[in-house]
C-alpha cells in the first residue's frame, strides 16, 4: 500500500469514527451519568508485533507517549531487542527508558508453544520460558505470553491438551518464583477453539497461568461471543484486539470485559502494518494510532 492508499484508508477510518460519534452523540447527552459509570476500567495498548516491529526502543517509547499509548507487550524477535540475552546493565536501562517515558511495560510476547511430540523441543521451549520471566521481573513488567501453536498430526488431540496444559504449569511455577505472570494466547489451528483452550487451562490449574483473549473468528457463534466468553471469562488476563472495523464483535467483546470487571489491557494487535508504517515514517503511525484510539474509545463506551 502506498502513501495515498493509506491516507484514504485512514481517512475511511476518520470517517466511521466521526459517524459513530454522531450517532451517540444525543444519547450520551441525555445520559451522561450513566456513560460516565460505565467507562471502562481497562485500557488500551500496542503490542509490537505488526506495528511498531521495524521500531528501535526509542521511536516505539516517542510514539507511545505521543499517542497516549501507556502500555506495551514487546514482541521477541523485533527491532527494540529486548530479549533474554540482554545484560543485567541493558535491562536496568531499558527499565529507566519506560519509567522516564511514563510508559508501562506490561508484558512479553514470546512464542513459547509445547505442542511438539518430542520432548526435547517441549523442554527447549520451558528453558525460554523461564528466561523470560526473568526478564520481565528483572524489568518490571506483569506477564509473559505464551501460545499453543496447533495440534501436531497424527497425535490424539486430548493427548496433546494435557501435554500442553501440563507444561504450562511448569510455566505457571516459573513464574510464581520471579513473582510474574503466564498468559496464555488462544491462539493456533485448534487449540484457538474456545472449548479446547478450556481443557489446557483445566489440566494445567496453575493461579499464575491465566489466559490471553485473541479476538479471533473462532470466537463467533450467530454473531455473538457470549458462549466462548463464558468458557474463558474466569481465567482472563489479557487481551489482544485486531481491525475494529472488521465485523468482529468488538462492542459485545468490550461489554463482556465491562462485566467481569476487567481492569487491565487491550493490546492493538493489527495485522500488516510494518510494510506500511515504516520506522522512517513514525508521523503516519502516529496518524493511524490517533485513529484507533478514537474508535477504540467510541466502542469501549
Amino acid at each position: 500500500m502506498n502513501r495515498r492508499n493509506f491516507i484514504i484508508k485512514s481517512g475511511a477510518l476518520t470517517g466511521a469514527v466521526v459517524l459513530a460519534t454522531a450517532h451517540s452523540a444525543s444519547a450520551k447527552a441525555d445520559a451522561a451519568p450513566a456513560a460516565k459509570a460505565d467507562k471502562p476500567k481497562f485500557k488500551l495498548g500496542t503490542i509490537t508485533y505488526n506495528i511498531a516491529a521495524s521500531w528501535d526502543l526509542a521511536t516505539l517509547l516517542k510514539v507511545c507517549k505521543v499517542t497516549g499509548y501507556e502500555y506495551v507487550e514487546l514482541r521477541t524477535s523485533h527491532a527494540h531487542k529486548v530479549e533474554p540475552s540482554i545484560s543485567a546493565d541493558e535491562r536496568r536501562e531499558v527499565k529507566k527508558q519506560f519509567e522516564d517515558a511514563g510508559i508501562k511495560l506490561w508484558s512479553f510476547g514470546t512464542v513459547c508453544e509445547f505442542q511438539s511430540p518430542d520432548p526435547a523441543a517441549v523442554k527447549k521451549q520451558l528453558e525460554a520460558c523461564r528466561a523470560f520471566c526473568q526478564l520481565a521481573a528483572d524489568v518490571g513488567a506483569k506477564g509473559v505470553k505464551v501460545r499453543p501453536n496447533g495440534l501436531p498430526k497424527g497425535v490424539e488431540t486430548q493427548k496433546t491438551l494435557e501435554q500442553i496444559g501440563n507444561s504450562l504449569r511448569e510455566c505457571g511455577q516459573a513464574a510464581e518464583e520471579h513473582g510474574v505472570e503466564i498468559w496464555v494466547e488462544v491462539h493456533g489451528g485448534g487449540t484457538q477453539i474456545p472449548s479446547n483452550m478450556r481443557t489446557i487451562l483445566d489440566h494445567c490449574g496453575h493461579p499464575k497461568v491465566g489466559v490471553c483473549w485473541n479476538s479471533n473468528p473462532t470466537d463467533v457463534a450467530g454473531g455473538s461471543i457470549k458462549e466462548a466468553f463464558d468458557l474463558l471469562k474466569k481465567d482472563i488476563r489479557s487481551c489482544h484486539i485486531n481491525e475494529l472495523w472488521s465485523g468482529y464483535p468488538y462492542h459485545e467483546l468490550f461489554s463482556e470485559l465491562k462485566t467481569i470487571g476487567y481492569d487491565r489491557v487491550t493490546f492493538m494487535e493489527v495485522a500488516g502494518v510494518p510494510e506500511r508504517l515504516e520506522a522512517k515514517e513514525p508521523e503516519a503511525a502516529i496518524r493511524f494510532m490517533r485513529y484507533y484510539k478514537a474508535l477504540w474509545s467510541e466502542l469501549a463506551g
